[in-house]
């Protein structure tokens, strides 16, 4: 057991933080579309909620994931750049369940979540904490 540990240690630490982020990012967006979904459009929750998800992603996959000692302001804004691709993503795939598949708002963002979940710890390891770039 030891071993595996050791062989996927850091994949185990991207698997904690990253289902802590998912936890967060989620909450943020469903607590902000609770509340202001009457006043604030949902693409605009949206976007509110990744500016606070993406800053408390890159502090867990930095010091607890990655442990780069990379420049911090470089490795930010390639944080930035993979996180981008994911809201990009994001936003034109929530309403299209929304609208279109007239899938409720909570479940709809759950399913893009998951989706973009997939790809981003290869991006993170080869892009955002490459280390030598």
């Amino acid at each position: 057991m030891k071993q595996f540990f050791t062989k996927h240690e850091q994949k185990i630490r991207y698997l904690i933080i990253g289902g802590w982020n998912t936890v967060f990012g989620y909450g943020a967006f469903a607590a902000l579309y609770f509340w202001f979904a009457d006043s604030i459009h949902y693409l605009v929750i949206l976007s509110i909620s990744y500016i606070l998800s993406i800053t408390n992603a890159y502090i867990g996959y930095k010091l607890f994931v990655f442990r780069t000692k990379g420049n911090i302001f470089r490795e930010y804004l390639r944080f930035y750049v993979v996180y981008g691709v994911s809201f990009l993503f994001n936003m034109a795939a929530l309403p299209l369940f929304v609208e279109i598949l007239n899938l409720n708002m909570y479940v709809s963002q759950a399913v893009v979540t998951i989706i973009t979940i997939l790809g981003s710890y290869m991006l993170h390891k080869n892009f955002s904490f490459k280390e030598n770039q």
